[in-house]
Formats: structure tokens, sequence, C-alpha cells
């Protein structure tokens, strides 16, 4: 057992896990910290300004060379279909939807954990979000950008793209608004401005601080341009605070309604597999499933890499593992739900494709490669002490983001291949080029992530002092700082270097 580091001692001990404390008990009598160190509001600065202040490190080089390898290949890939066609892809008559709409499908809701984080746990006032609400923004903005790509290409022609708008022209023809493809149009690109606009404006009080510790003249006019003058008074805050809560007042039905009309792509249709009206829920729960798992395998790494262990504490990845198992929960009683009203409708199609090809067709693999990630692995997630384990836990994220992939190919590929009439069924092969762009999709979002963790601040340095118990008027540490929304005052005394005093002061997150 050892005690947190503080100037005044708490009256409690955590014990230790290795090298880090661990704050996942749930003792109520005892309100566990979320931030641990002992650490002041100029020394939570400091950790997550040094991030991209400090020189560039070998390994991160690394990784974005190999990130933009996937992205190059990305690249090449879909000139090469625009050049050629849909034809390089391995689609038919039968399957005229696969990887295309499959990569669409779960790009999309990769993307739904970051504006539950954000917007829904911030309107319950759920404070361990503080911690990891900004990655997990910057990651909704970059999944979206990944998905927008694939419907674009998917239609053939991508230079009439814009068709899918209701613009003006001499013909006077207009999209489908009865069209469920058309509403996708619609809910994505509501959600990607939404959270663009969410992301940004919780940034602004970082990017000030960021500017006023820059020595460069170049990274100064950057941060100052986009921080929009803000100086950290009373105003600000106020104005600040109100924009976020409205924002995230309008993300909130968003996390509701952009992967339900998603679902209403294949609910509305008649295909067997795809004929039901459990999609809407059933999508919504995969998608916040997938979506903390892609943060767990981002978190957990990061963390590790950049120092963060005592901002992104065991209790943070805790709490993320237990939304993983709830909603795993969910997908596999849909799961079962499906499986269960094939048999109990008597429908002869739904029956042959839920009990015989989904299980025992020629693509069985795909299904229990599906079972395996999104109902069996997550069941670990069920005892402490393997969620305590970072290896178990990053082992069951990347299987429920493997197994979430293979539900999309599932509910897609296997639906189609197999339909009404044995005349016209045809089996599926991916090409290469199929496989390389989905590859190559990954690429473009893990070098958005490198670029964000390098140049912007990747913890909401605001957010996250809330939390601390400087930030409340009877906290034992209350007499050293001040809350009149001024800079933090943790500043040593001379000699400076040039551009020292500078950095040590102008902190505009303190609250």
């Amino acid at each position: 057992m050892a005690t947190i580091r503080t100037d005044t001692p708490l009256p409690f001990t955590l014990p230790k896990l290795g090298e880090e404390y661990d704050n996942t008990s749930d003792d109520p009598r005892v309100r566990q910290p979320l931030v641990l160190g002992g650490k002041h509001f100029n020394e939570v600065t400091e950790n997550v300004a040094s991030i991209s202040e400090r020189k560039i490190h070998p390994a991160w080089v690394v990784c974005l060379l190999l990130s933009l390898g996937l992205l190059t290949v990305f690249g090449t890939m879909l000139g090469y279909l625009v050049l050629t066609g849909v034809g390089v892809w391995g689609n038919n008559n039968t399957v005229n939807w696969a990887f295309g709409i499959v990569n669409f499908v779960f790009w999309v809701g990769i993307g739904h954990a970051g504006t539950l984080i954000s917007a829904i746990l911030f309107l319950f006032r759920q404070k361990w979000r503080t911690g990891i609400n900004r990655f997990a923004e910057a990651m909704t903005i970059f999944a979206v950008m990944c998905a927008g790509v694939f419907p674009a290409v998917h239609v053939g022609r991508p230079w009439l793209a814009y068709w899918l708008f209701p613009l003006p022209n001499q013909m006077e023809t207009w999209p489908q608004f009865r069209s469920p493809l058309m509403w996708d149009v619609f809910a994505v690109s509501t959600y990607a401005t939404v959270s663009l606009l969410f992301w940004y404006i919780g940034m602004i009080p970082d990017l000030a601080t960021l500017r006023d510790r820059s020595t460069s003249r170049v990274r100064q006019i950057a941060y100052g341009l986009f921080s929009l003058g803000w100086t950290g008074s009373s105003r600000h805050w106020h104005r600040f605070e109100r924009a976020y809560l409205l924002l995230a007042g309008l993300a909130t039905p968003l996390v509701l309604s952009v992967h339900s009309v998603v679902s209403f792509d294949f609910a509305t249709s008649q295909i067997p597999g795809w004929h039901t009206t459990i999609f809407p829920p059933y999508f919504v729960a995969g998608a916040i499933y997938g979506g903390f798992a892609m943060v767990l395998c981002l978190a957990i790494p990061a963390r590790q890499y950049f120092g963060l262990k005592e901002i992104i504490t065991r209790r943070h990845i805790d709490n993320m593992a237990k939304v993983m198992l709830g909603t795993g929960l969910i997908v596999a009683y849909s799961y079962t739900m499906e499986f269960f009203i094939a048999g109990y409708s008597g429908n002869t199609f739904e029956q042959f494709h839920f009990l015989h090809n989904r299980p025992f067709g020629p693509m069985k693999i795909c299904f229990y490669l599906m079972m395996f990630g999104n109902v069996v692995a997550p069941q670990l997630l069920w005892f402490k002490k393997l969620r305590n384990h970072l290896g178990v836990v990053m082992f069951c994220a990347i299987a429920a983001n493997m197994g979430m992939w293979f539900e999309r190919f599932v509910i897609i590929v296997i639906s189609l291949h197999r339909d009404f009439l044995p005349s016209s069924w045809a089996m599926f092969y991916p090409t290469p080029v199929d496989i390389a762009t989905l590859c190559g999709s990954f690429g473009l979002f893990f070098t958005m992530f490198l670029l964000f963790c390098r140049f912007l601040p990747m913890v909401a340095m605001a957010e996250v002092k809330t939390v601390m118990p400087e930030s409340h008027a009877h906290s034992p540490h209350g007499e050293h700082h001040r809350w009149d929304y001024q800079p933090d005052q943790h500043s040593k005394t001379g000699p400076y270097k040039k551009g020292e005093r500078l950095r040590e002061v102008r902190d505009w997150t303190g609250i």
C-alpha cells in the first residue's frame, strides 16, 4: 500500500498494480481520485503540453511512416478504382454491396464512442470522462473521415457524387428523399459537422495554453489563430461553457439517430437477414461497443508511451471495460433474438438464412469470428482481476473490433449471396484491391491520430482540472490556488532562460 503524494496527505491509501496506483475500488465511503500522483494544476499542464513541445521521438516517426505507407496504399487503390471502375472489387450481380459498404458501416460505428463520452456522459456529469474525452472525440472525427470515403467511391462515378445533394439543376431532377441512402447522406454529414464543432470548441482553452507556452513564432501564430483570442476571462469561460452545453445537447440525439439511419439501409429492404425491426437499437449498441473497444486500443498504448498513466488511470480503463461488457451483452441478446424470431416466424427464407446459411454455410468462418469477438471475448470482462490486466483488456478490445467488422460482413455479404432464388446465388471472393483498401483506411485513421497526438493537446487540460481536489472550495489545497478564472500561479522565481517564464506562467486552462 502506498500513499498518494500531496502537500496534505490523503486520509486513505491506494493499492498498487505493478508500478501504477489502483483507483478502481468501489468503496462508497471513499471517492477515488481521477488524477493520481498528487499533481497540481501546473503539473497537469506540463504533462500534457510537453507532448507537443518536446523533440520528436524516433518511435513516433516510425509509426507515422508505417501509417503513411498504408495511407499511400489507400490512395493508390482509390485512384486505381476511379480510373478502372468498381469491377476491380469482388462485387458481382448478386453481392452488389460488399467491402465498400462493410467498411463504411464499420467506421461510422467506431466514431460513436467519442460522441457518447463527450456528450452523453457530460450531460450525466460523469467526471471520469475528462481524461479520455479529447482523443475519443478526435477518434470520432477521423473515423467519420474514413467512413465518408467509401460511399463516394462506391457509387461507381465519384465525380457525380454531388448528385446526392438537392442542388438546383437544369434537368430538375432531385434525389429520392424516401430512400434510406439519402438519409445516410444527411445523417452522417450532420454527425460529422456537430462532432467537429464539439471537438474544436472544447479545445479552445487548451490551444490558448499551447499558444502562450510556445517559443516558436510559427506555433504562436498557428495556435493563436485557432484559439480565437482566448484570454481566460470570466466572460470567455461563461460563453465557452454555454456553447459546450448546447453542442452536447445537439450531439446526444445523434448518438442514437446516426447508426439507426444507417441500419435503415438494410431494415427497410426485404432481403432475408435484413428485414427486421431490431436493427436500430442493435446497430447503436454495436457501434458503442466497437467504439469503446477502439478507444481502449488507442488509450492503453498512448498512456504508456506519452506518460499519461496518472491522468488516464486504471479507473478509466476499468469503466470503459464495463461499458464494453454492457453493450456486448446487448449485442449478444440481439443475436439471440434474431435466431429466435427467425425460428418463431415460420418464414422459410429467414429460417434458412439464420439457422443454416450463417452457421453452416460456405462463409461460416466469418460468422464464428463474429460470435467470438462480440459474444465470447467480452465475457472475460466480468472479472475485475482480468479488467485490471491491460493485456486482457487490449485483447478483448482488438477482438471486439475484429468481431464488429465481421458482423457487418455477415449482415451484408452473407445475406446477399444467398437470397430468395437459388438460381441467383453466387459466392463473394474479395480481391487484393478490396483487402488493400480496407488496410489502407486504417492508414488514414492512424496517420490523422498520430498527427493529432503530436500537435494538439490529446487530453482536455481544462476539464481534467475540474475533477481535481484543488478545484473545490473546501479542498485542503484551496489556500494555495486562485479560482477566479486566472492563469495558474504556480511559477518559480528566476533566474529564467529565454522563453521559460512565458511557458510556466501563461496557462489559461486553470479554473
